[in-house]
């Protein structure tokens, strides 16, 4: 009885050692695929219909002609976001982070008949970073995707007449 205990702990010990190299193997390609990774690499844009424009303007002045732009094309700012405001506020400086948040009330009427769950994604989002040479870059979704997810004719409509604003609004301000 003993031999044959003796012979299953040898079989455990095996199996125990073998997992120890695959689990190193593993680690190994994982920290492989981190070091192959820079720091700070991200993917600016991780949605379907999103868009990226490295607009070579600096940070504080693309804002000024992203916001002067919204109004003159007769859409509103409902709110802005600034996490680089934040962080001052506790003591940490981080590059230029702005949420410019649009829209315009006879859009949300329309949206809220055509589906209330929609509201959710009301209002739409410009977001502005500051790069490391001190440019700003503006990423935002196209309406038109937005409102697609919901399949509703009427939104869909609507998301595409937001397009043509949208895109009036980014080439407004990057001239």
């Amino acid at each position: 009885m003993s031999s044959f205990r003796a012979r299953q702990d040898r079989i455990i010990a095996k199996r125990i050692a073998m997992i120890g190299k695959t689990m190193r193997a593993i680690l190994l390609v994982c920290l492989g695929l981190l070091a192959a990774t820079p720091v700070g690499a991200e993917n600016p844009a991780p949605y379907s219909g999103t868009k990226v424009i490295e607009t070579g303007t600096p940070f504080a002045a693309f804002v000024d002609k992203l916001t002067a732009a919204v109004s003159a094309n007769k859409m509103g700012i409902v709110a802005q976001a600034c996490a680089d405001c934040g962080a001052k506020s506790i003591g940490v400086a981080i590059p230029g982070n702005r949420v410019i948040m649009v829209y315009r009330p006879d859009f949300a009427v329309r949206m809220l008949k055509a589906s209330v769950a929609s509201g959710i994604e009301a209002p739409l989002r410009l977001y502005v970073t500051e790069r490391p040479d001190g440019s700003a870059r503006l990423t935002y979704r196209l309406p038109s995707h937005v409102f697609g997810a919901y399949q509703v004719a009427a939104l869909d409509e609507m998301g595409k007449e937001l397009d043509v604003i949208v895109a009036k609004i980014v080439a407004d301000a990057t001239k």
